[in-house]
């Protein structure tokens, strides 16, 4: 029996060709191509495909959590990712998504991701989710890279301390404790070796 692949990307033409690379696979049956991530999960509830590939562009986008609700229909879902970073690879892996794959790989790299993830795998470059899941080199605390995140997302102070429920001078602690344990100049420049050091 093949495999059922349902394809989300909102470029008609990255969609069209993720399709029909898969296609060409006779163990591949390309179902219900979706332009948007809302569409993908509409399809997923009711067609329940046996794996999601769902395109990630970055940190606004909703990617995240429409695979995380798809893997929790009970279908297996993978991310196809332009950038990779451990904030990605954390939030996937904390949200029981079965893999991240970038597309810079090959397209022989790609299927054999999309056969290990059927298969029950999980699909994560080994050294970034070590590093994300124990956040080895980053001198921060849990509390500060969360902080660090907001900041990525362009959150103000304000906006941070109603999200974390701190007052807005504990927030103005921890982002200039943040700065401090970067050697940063500031909390662009924090944001800056962040991004570098691929921490976010």
């Amino acid at each position: 029996m093949g495999i059922d692949v349902l394809v989300s990307d909102d470029l008609h033409l990255s969609r069209f060709a993720l399709a029909a690379l898969l296609e060409r696979r006779e163990d591949v049956r390309v179902v219900g191509p979706a332009e948007s991530n809302s569409a993908a999960l509409h399809y997923a509830e009711t067609h329940r495909p046996d794996v999601a590939v769902i395109s990630f562009e970055g940190e606004d986008s909703d990617a995240i959590t429409v695979a995380e609700k798809i893997a929790h229909l009970g279908c297996r879902s993978m991310l196809l990712a332009t950038a990779v970073t451990r904030s990605v690879v954390r939030q996937a892996f904390d949200a029981g998504i079965a893999g991240v794959v970038e597309r810079s790989v090959s397209p022989r790299q790609f299927v054999d991701a999309i056969h290990r993830v059927h298969q029950g795998e999980r699909v994560f470059d080994a050294e970034l989710t070590v590093a994300a899941l124990n956040n080895s080199d980053c001198p921060l605390s849990a509390r500060e890279f969360s902080m660090l995140e907001h900041v990525a997302r362009g959150d103000t102070v304000p906006e941070i301390a109603a999200r974390m429920h701190l007052s807005q001078g504990t927030v103005r602690n921890y982002l200039s404790s943040m700065v401090a344990k970067m050697g940063a100049r500031n909390r662009i420049d924090a944001l800056r070796i962040a991004r570098d050091s691929r921490w976010i």
